[in-house]
């Protein structure tokens, strides 16, 4: 089984510093819920967010959702050949349980990491979901243990995504970064043993992952 680490995911909620933001507030406010309980959203918080550390990196979790969905609506993960993982901007780590169907509206999705930031897991049916842990990128590969980390940037080896396809064996790490612009910290990059910029352009990371898993599908399914 392969993993999926979104890496330093623009997925956090509004920071302490920001909550008595009038933006944040006013948004808040027009949702019924504290400015301190709202994912932090750039659409929304964009005059709260200037200046911030790592601002453009930061108030994306829509991108985040696609690439959650890119990679839990194929084949590869409804026969549990893939198991996923988010890391945020903030270091924590969000977990999946087996077969969980984020909803694909984002207001829903969005509703849902709230509820789980507050709550810590997700239950139904006496099944974990979802659970957010306290725990840094390294901490989680330790836990992980794979053998290959494969990350992918614009600072890294042009390949096709047939050819990094082909390289990906079951007990593989991919690592693609969760958020807008930007390259991975030196923290990431470091633990990468194979770092790769795919056909030499910039691409959405929901791009990334549907083209790369379906390459991947390819070679063990046909």
């Amino acid at each position: 089984m392969i993993s999926l680490i979104l890496a330093e995911s623009s997925l956090e909620l509004v920071p302490k510093e920001l909550t008595s933001h009038p933006s944040v507030i006013s948004h808040a406010q027009k949702i019924g819920k504290n400015s301190s309980e709202i994912l932090l959203d750039n659409s929304w918080h964009f005059a709260a967010m200037k200046g911030i550390k790592n601002e453009i990196k930061r108030g994306r979790p829509d991108l985040v959702h696609f690439s959650i969905l890119e990679a839990t609506t194929i084949p590869l993960y409804f026969q549990n050949k893939i198991k996923l993982f988010i890391h945020t901007i903030d270091d924590k780590v969000i977990y999946f349980g087996q077969n969980v169907h984020i909803p694909k509206s984002y207001h829903r999705f969005e509703g849902l990491i709230e509820k789980l930031y507050q709550e810590k897991k997700i239950i139904a049916n006496d099944q974990v979901l979802l659970e957010i842990k306290e725990k840094t990128f390294s901490e989680l590969l330790d836990e992980i243990n794979l053998s290959k980390v494969f990350g992918f940037s614009t600072k890294g080896r042009i390949r096709s995504y047939e050819k990094i396809a082909a390289e990906i064996s079951d007990d593989a790490c991919i690592v693609l970064g969760g958020f807008q612009k930007g390259h991975f910290s030196d923290l990431i990059e470091n633990k990468i043993n194979n770092l790769y910029s795919i056909e030499g352009g910039s691409f959405e990371g929901h791009v990334v992952v549907a083209r790369l898993l379906y390459e991947y599908e390819k070679t063990i399914f046909m």
